[in-house]
């Protein structure tokens, strides 16, 4: 239960913070696909769709007003999708 009351704050205070909250993910979503792009996803096609595909249907869902649920979920799976593929470029 302690959990689901986390979850219902945490969502209520992006929704609350939406402004501050969007411009935060603008700039490191934007960042993020930029330097990964960068370090090497612009070699492969699928590396590079799979780099710019979640970063532009965050960006999209932010100029969309689209509820905070969806950026947020959006958004996090674009900084996975960038750090892993940041980590298997360094590495190889």
């Amino acid at each position: 239960m302690e959990a689901n009351a986390m979850k219902t704050d945490l969502m209520k205070t992006t929704e609350f913070n939406r402004y501050g909250v969007i411009s935060m993910l603008i700039l490191i979503i934007g960042c993020m696909g930029g330097i990964t792009v960068g370090f090497g996803a612009i070699q492969y096609t699928a590396t590079l769709v799979a780099v710019v595909v979640p970063t532009m249907l965050t960006l999209s869902l932010i100029l969309g007003v689209a509820p905070m649920k969806w950026i947020l979920g959006s958004a996090v799976t674009a900084l996975l999708i960038d750090i892993l593929l940041m980590i298997y470029f360094t590495v190889f």
